[in-house]
């Protein structure tokens, strides 16, 4: 396999599969995703690593698919809109719910995928 049919491969995942990709890759080399930049800055400055996390937590957020509610064909469509997910995957998503939509949003992405879900009939989770 060369590298243009992985980076192929890569480009026909959806994003909750390339999220499991990268977790699996991290698992099997004992490596992190993270960037090498984060990490100078926190161990140059004792103490400021727990600020930092602080402030990463306020910045990124995952969207918690709490409850579908009763209209769960709607929350399927916007699932669909949202993930790129296929209907059986947005459909497996949303019956097992409480499921992560999206991992690591920025501010303003997850509160828009909040009021998009909750607009079609489901409760969500910010955390």
């Amino acid at each position: 396999m060369t590298r243009e049919d992985i980076i192929k491969a890569i480009e026909e995942m959806s994003v909750l599969e390339l999220s499991q990709l990268v977790k699996d890759l991290e698992e099997k080399f004992g490596v992190s995703a993270a960037a090498p930049a984060m990490a100078m800055p926190m161990m140059a400055m004792p103490g400021a690593g727990a600020a930092a996390a602080a402030e990463e937590e306020k910045t990124e957020f995952d969207v918690v698919l709490a409850d579908a509610g009763s209209n769960k064909i709607n929350v399927i469509k916007v699932v669909r809109e949202l993930t790129g997910l296929g209907l059986k995957e947005a459909k497996d998503l949303v019956d097992g719910a409480p499921k992560t939509v999206k991992e690591g949003a920025a501010k303003e992405e997850a509160e828009e995928m909040k009021k998009k879900l909750e607009e079609a009939g489901a409760k969500v989770e910010l955390k």
